[in-house]
């Protein structure tokens, strides 16, 4: 079988050794067992045997079209609605199982990578070979069920319209030089997610109005690249107790900069480059952007249902569910969750043909779906914290019920509906998600995930057709009579 189990996974991050920088040190050698990356990696792992499993092998995988062995059925190409459907109940499986908060699970990357790949013919416009790269990149990604990380964005020098770099020195991930054995680049990306933990690292063309042909590039190279660093952000993780850190003790996807330092991208692994023609088209006429959506949208529904999960729980522990300011919130929350799930289904009822074959599902459901989000989320987190009040600010911990003032906790720490342990453990979750950096992250994460949510709403504005709703209050004036004057 070619999808691999969690622990082939963890072979293949310990044989990796990429480089990677914590606090000015270099922690490669010992990844999997530090702390701060080792409960995202062994969650990781858990995902990768979940679609093993002898009872989720038949909806988690399916047959590859060129080695006939079970493969990850996200790198699945649709051709069909029914196909769309699997791959969502596939999402769907990943995303409960880590209830929403790993953004970048695998099938994330991998969604990417088949939409790329179905449309490769826009980069073979260039060389023919750069189309068999990105296409051999994907098998290769398919049958041994590669992990993936990526870099769209430029470091954050200079923020205005019409920036430009002008730096001797690059800042911004540059191709330096051409050689025979493919391109040098130097500079640097942000903001790769699960850097260190992944086979792989994805470049895509950056965005922005200093796009000259210098920068705009994709290509894909191993983690473990020579010259290639990763350099990690403040780690959220603050102890491994899943008691009183129930998420970012086992979710907290490490982000990082991407340093390339005269970094060899052969040119069997260079998809195209100098060509900000195809860096557009590559995102404008591809099925990247309804695949990745639909992804995303996907895990969002899910996380979003967890979090009325817990709001529930809460308002029971602590029985405030007969005032009508809290019913009025938990209705906010199931409005925007079923609004979610509607746009979803939407898109996959309105999905067809792209025209490179695939299987595509509507876009502006999606887009209408994230940018929603957006909004959504901050507000569902506000929800909690208003739920939680006073009682988010003082919450003891597991080692208070293991000491000599336990029977203090468990007396005065108990709620209405539950004992004291449990509201602890329900409050600290709740806590966690909303009040500490992990979860300032989270909705942070939420708030930009796909790009910022002005530029989302841009786009379904100028890509959105209303010639069909302007007709009809054209033709409703012109049908309309005037009434004759007295």
């Amino acid at each position: 079988m070619s999808a691999i189990s969690g622990r082939e996974y963890l072979e293949r991050m310990e044989k990796l050794k990429p480089s990677v920088w914590l606090k000015g040190q270099d922690i490669s050698e010992n990844l999997l067992s530090h702390p701060v990356y080792k409960g995202a990696m062994q969650t990781k792992a858990a995902l990768y045997d979940l679609q093993v499993e002898e009872k989720n092998i038949s909806f988690m995988t399916f047959t590859s079209p060129y080695t006939k062995n079970r493969v990850g059925l996200s790198y699945l190409e649709p051709k069909s609605k029914e196909d769309l459907e699997k791959r969502r109940r596939m999402i769907e499986c990943w995303a409960q199982a880590t209830h929403g908060m790993m953004g970048r699970s695998p099938d994330y990357m991998n969604t990417a990578l088949m939409s790329l790949s179905a449309a490769s013919s826009i980069v073979g416009v260039q060389d023919e070979e750069f189309s068999k790269n990105l296409r051999n990149m994907y098998e290769t990604a398919l049958e041994e069920d590669l992990s993936f990380t990526h870099s769209f964005i430029n470091p954050q020098v200079n923020r205005s319209s019409y920036y430009f770099e002008a730096s001797k020195h690059p800042i911004a991930l540059k191709v330096m030089k051409k050689t025979a054995g493919g391109l040098v680049l130097k500079g640097a990306r942000l903001l790769a997610t699960e850097g260190g933990m992944t086979d792989e690292v994805l470049i895509f063309p950056s965005g922005g109005n200093n796009l000259s042909d210098d920068y705009a590039f994709a290509f894909s190279i191993p983690a473990n690249t020579p010259g290639l660093k990763f350099i990690c952000r403040e780690p959220f993780f603050s102890g491994e107790s899943a008691f009183n850190y129930p998420l970012s003790s086992r979710f907290d996807e490490m982000d990082t900069i991407l340093v390339f330092d005269n970094v060899l991208v052969p040119w069997e692994r260079v998809f195209f480059y100098h060509r900000q023609d195809i860096a557009h088209q590559m995102f404008n006429q591809s099925g990247f952007i309804s695949h990745a959506l639909h992804q995303v949208v996907t895990r969002q529904t899910i996380k979003l249902q967890f979090l009325i999960g817990l709001s529930q729980l809460m308002i029971t522990a602590l029985e405030i569910s007969e005032f009508e300011h809290i019913q009025l919130k938990l209705s906010d929350m199931i409005i925007g969750l079923e609004s979610m799930k509607g746009l979803l289904f939407k898109a996959e009822a309105e999905a067809a043909f792209d025209s490179f074959g695939t299987m595509t599902p509507s876009t502006h459901p999606l887009y209408a779906a994230v940018t929603l989000f957006s909004k959504l989320y901050p507000n569902c987190i506000s929800i909690l914290q208003q739920i939680g009040a006073g009682g988010l600010m003082i919450l003891p911990s597991e080692e208070d019920f293991h000491s000599p003032i336990g029977s203090d906790i468990e007396q005065y720490m108990q709620g209405a509906a539950v004992d004291a342990k449990t509201k602890i453990k329900l409050f600290r979750l709740a806590w966690e998600l909303t009040m500490s950096s992990f979860g300032t992250r989270q909705t942070h994460y939420e708030r930009y995930f796909f790009g910022d949510p002005i530029r989302l709403a841009k786009n379904l504005y100028r890509g959105y057709s209303r010639e069909q709703y302007i007709d009809s209050v054209k033709k409703f004036l012109h049908d309309t009579k005037e009434r004759p004057q007295d």
